[in-house]
């Protein structure tokens, strides 16, 4: 009696070659040939481990269609239907697939995109706004069956195309965020699936089916930031049939007493894995937002303060050992002076109004660049401690990172900083947002004097501030801070000099005077500033007011005077969201994680412990000099350089080049190392996992070749 006849084997008409013959009935087939092939063992093993992966995938899919933090973008977009109208609905992006919902509150479901079968374009539109098509190449249909919670049938909306969708976005930036992030969630579905089948893949020993994929982080992977991110903060895979059980079920149903196949044609997945993936995928910082921040109160109010007499009687055994004119860096200042925080994080308190200099980047007028760059130099200064205090010295290698989301850019201001020298103590930094095209890098040496009953903190150095599209350069100075009443009166807190912002490309400068209040004068001559802004010779405008409030401006030609800036409560309230690394992926040399001991103590009011803390890291800096010295072993920063021409400090992994939209996808940090993802043009070496043609690569911009990534000049090219 015969058994039933041996089914086909689904995938064989994809590999492109002839059949293998098979045994005749009741002949037992070899174990393997020198033709290749493979015993019924090995094949069963094949494709159990073909099912597990098809299995594990489809429940990555749902659970990234479940979880709330794995969303790359989400926004109100128009949608227009079957009889041409315009809907406003909730587009959530999410790897591989596009949730639609009536509103924000994700609870009526519309429908889902099915990204993968997607091709997308920008579209031409007269209207106001910015287009873009989603479409099926073969005019099959985009949508899914169900619902990311088994809904089988959506709201009711206005009827909407099964092919295509056309979507249009308020602004051209908001639809280039769009255009982008789409691009990016079928990138990293893809490129998870083919990471996690190379860790797992058949035969290998150890693999598990259940294994977690890597996670690809090209931006801050906070949940508190995961809305402004461009790429999702935990991996998951969609794979091409992963809606529809057919090609497991067939696969099932197989005989098992069928001859297997060539050993090439049984585990398609592994040889386009192997050829598709040669290294680690990237993975960025995880930052989390700050919640607590400190200000003090605008005028005087905070910068006076009267010390007690415990802490009198520390300052007088503090001046015995000083001189006038001496300077004040080997010093040992008493801890109750201390600002609960480095000087290298203080440095980054000129970024939370990172957003003027993304305005100054698209700005086309000259004079109008450098209004705003200065408007940006003026928001650095009205955040003030509660009284006279004064931040940590950073310790030598000592580093510090932060970075700002843009929400109107979707873009991250990133924030570097190192202490490279102790002796002199010199502190550079590195800021890049590479999107919104501009960087700031610099670095300060920090001087203190002493004048008897008073001292001055000078901040010697520069910063150069560059917009990346044009190529301009605009030099920035610093001035100095005023401390007196140190030994009778009280102690008062000031800033003096004049500063400068200058830029040689548009012969534009602007001149600020910082000055202290005369020794008559009243209230509102504390933290007085008065300036102008000149062209060569030709003076524009002239600026009066105060630094931490408000600011006037009177340009020449012009009778009125317009208020310049003003840090009033609406503008501190429209400051970016800073947020720091999280603290368990600091090293022991970052400013928060090496002074949180001091930090806490100084929050707590233990002075005795803040100081035996304090003393502590600063032996241990000494100890690790000890031991330079001992082994010979000059010091070197971690991630800057000194510039033999120039003698300035220069971030290691400085990437100045323009934003390129065409080939640029995400910037990320990673390990104090600033990356940019980049899409290669070499789409006809791609193929996706899952997809038997050729009809991803039509557009090279949306089929990359993934390589090893290379830590080259800052870039991971993809």
């Amino acid at each position: 009696m015969r058994g039933p006849a041996p089914q086909e084997d689904p995938w064989e008409h994809l590999s492109g070659s002839a059949p293998a013959p098979r045994p005749a009935s009741g002949q037992r087939p070899a174990v393997q040939d020198p033709a290749g092939f493979i015993s019924n063992t090995a094949s069963r093993a094949q494709k159990e481990n073909y099912r597990q992966e098809k299995k594990r995938a489809t429940r990555q899919l749902f659970s990234a269609l479940t979880d709330p933090s794995v969303v790359i973008m989400a926004d109100s977009l128009k949608i227009r239907g079957t009889l041409k109208s315009w809907t406003k609905l909730w587009c959530v992006l999410k790897p591989g697939v596009l949730l639609i919902y009536k509103t924000p509150k994700v609870g009526q479901w519309v429908g889902t995109v099915l990204l993968h079968c997607c091709e997308l374009i920008e579209r031409p539109s007269k209207k106001d706004g910015f287009c873009f098509k989603l479409f099926h190449p073969l005019d099959q249909s985009v949508w899914a069956v169900k619902g990311p919670k088994g809904e089988s049938v959506g709201s009711i909306t206005q009827p909407l195309p099964s092919s295509y969708l056309i979507f249009r976005a308020a602004s051209e930036s908001d639809g280039r965020c769009w255009l982008d992030a789409l691009e990016l969630a079928l990138r990293c579905s893809s490129l998870l699936r083919l990471s996690t089948c190379r860790q797992g893949r058949d035969g290998e020993p150890g693999s598990s089916p259940d294994a977690s994929p890597p996670s690809l982080c090209g931006l801050p992977a906070s949940a508190a930031i995961h809305d402004q991110d461009l790429c999702p903060l935990n991996g998951s895979s969609l794979e091409n049939d992963a809606f529809s059980d057919k090609s497991e079920r067939e696969n099932a149903e197989e005989s098992d007493n069928e001859t297997q196949d060539h050993s090439g044609k049984t585990n398609e997945s592994g040889s386009a894995q192997s050829e598709t993936l040669e290294g680690p995928v990237p993975r960025g910082t995880t930052y989390v937002e700050q919640v607590h921040e400190e200000f003090g109160e605008l005028g005087q109010a905070s910068q006076v303060e009267t010390v007690s007499e415990e802490n009198k009687s520390l300052m007088w055994v503090l001046l015995k050992q000083l001189r006038p004119g001496m300077d004040l860096s080997r010093v040992v200042l008493p801890t109750f002076i201390l600002e609960p925080r480095s000087f290298l994080d203080k440095l980054s308190d000129y970024y939370y109004h990172a957003d003027l200099l993304s305005r100054a980047a698209l700005e086309g007028d000259a004079y109008s660049r450098i209004k705003l760059v200065l408007q940006w130099y003026l928001s650095g200064f009205y955040k003030k401690p509660k009284g006279i205090k004064k931040p940590y010295n950073p310790v030598l290698g000592e580093t510090f990172r932060c970075c700002w989301p843009h929400p109107q850019t979707n873009s991250h201001t990133f924030y570097i900083a190192e202490q490279v020298s102790h002796h002199p103590p010199v502190s550079a930094f590195h800021v890049s947002n590479r999107r919104d095209g501009f960087c700031v890098s610099g670095s300060i040496t920090a001087k203190s004097r002493f004048y008897g009953n008073s001292l001055s903190a000078l901040l010697d150095g520069r910063a150069t501030l560059t917009f990346l599209n044009r190529a301009e350069d605009y030099t920035l100075t610093m001035p100095y801070a005023h401390c007196k009443g140190i030994l009778y009166g009280s102690m008062t807190m000031e800033l003096g000099g004049r500063v400068t912002i200058e830029c040689e490309k548009t012969n534009f400068q602007a001149e600020l005077e910082f000055k202290l209040k005369p020794f008559f004068g009243g209230s509102t001559s504390i933290n007085q500033i008065s300036g102008k802004i000149t062209s060569g010779e030709e003076v524009l405008a002239r600026l009066t007011g105060h630094w931490d409030r408000e600011v006037f401006i009177k340009e020449e030609g012009r009778g009125s005077t317009e208020l310049f800036w003003n840090p009033s409560r609406e503008v501190r309230g429209q400051r970016l969201k800073r947020h720091t690394v999280l603290l368990e992926e600091q090293t022991e040399l970052e400013s928060e994680r090496l002074w949180q001991h001091v930090s806490r103590a100084i929050g707590e009011g233990d002075q005795h412990k803040a100081t035996q803390e304090k003393f502590s890291l600063e032996e241990a800096q000494r100890q690790r000099t000890r031991e330079r010295q001992q082994n010979l072993m000059p010091w070197k920063p971690q991630l800057f350089q000194l510039d033999p021409t120039t003698q300035e400090w220069r971030y290691r992994h400085e990437d100045r080049s323009p934003w390129d939209p065409l080939k640029d996808i995400a910037q990320f940090e990673q390990d104090g190392v600033l990356h940019t993802v980049r899409r290669e043009t070499m789409a006809h070496q791609t193929t996706f996992l899952g997809s038997p043609g050729p009809r991803h690569q039509v557009s090279s911009s949306r089929v990359p070749t993934w390589a090893r990534p290379q830590q080259q000049e800052g870039t991971v090219r993809l």
